[in-house]
């Protein structure tokens, strides 16, 4: 069967990292086997030490990855969004999953079963080790950015996280909407509901306003400079 992928669906599918440096055909080959869900209302999408009986590319919306503590508590270890992929690593390990997945409201994942992406990959000598390396490139990546995030303080990690959702053209201000309720957005940059509060609050000096999950960023270049990305 032959992956039938509109544009738009096939360049967020080729965006993926562990793509970045194989040409079209040889991936769209790869991914012949492959099929988009869309899950209008979210939820989960599977649960940590689940079999990892494939891997995905978000396709729109996003997805959080996360831990729970022993009370039950959520820790969002990573957002994934549009033209990101997520658990290939586990299918290489033929394990299983070692986070839980969680669905925003209208995503769509392109779904990639391991079993013939796995074969038809063993098929063509060499292009596993360029995949895998392309994959570990993004992984050293993300650590160094967490790393650096880690040396940040709490107020400076949620101003970098405000900047990167801005839109990277246009002016020296932004307006965004939220992708994450707060309690969400805590977790994702380490700290508790009420400090992030308190980071709101610092920030606003800043120029950086809130109104629900509507965000406004007066001042960009300040910003940036508060939270040391020039």
């Amino acid at each position: 069967m032959s992956l039938a992928l509109d544009a738009a669906d096939e360049r967020a599918a080729l965006a993926a990292p562990m793509f970045a440096e194989s040409d079209r055909d040889t991936i769209l080959g790869l991914l012949d086997q492959a099929y988009v869900s869309y899950h209008p209302d979210g939820g989960l999408l599977f649960s940590r030490g689940d079999r990892a009986d494939r891997f995905f590319v978000v396709l729109a919306g996003r997805v959080n990855l996360f831990a729970l503590s022993e009370t039950g508590d959520q820790s969002i270890i990573e957002v994934v969004d549009k033209g990101e992929s997520f658990a290939e690593a586990a299918i290489f390990a033929n394990a299983r999953f070692p986070l839980n997945a969680e669905l925003a409201p209208g995503t769509r994942l392109l779904e990639v079963p391991a079993q013939p992406f796995l074969k038809r990959l063993s098929e063509q000598r060499g292009l596993a080790a360029q995949l895998l390396a392309s994959l570990a490139r993004w992984e050293r990546r993300l650590s160094g950015e967490i790393a650096d995030l880690k040396g940040r303080s709490p107020v400076q990690r949620l101003g970098l996280f405000l900047l990167a959702l801005a839109e990277p053209e246009g002016d020296n201000q932004a307006e965004l909407d939220l992708p994450l309720t707060k309690s969400e957005l805590a977790s994702r940059i380490g700290i508790t509901p009420e400090s992030l509060s308190r980071a709101m609050a610092r920030l606003r000096p800043l120029g950086v306003t809130t109104k629900g999950r509507r965000i406004e960023i007066g001042d960009r270049t300040a910003l940036r400079t508060f939270c040391g990305a020039d």
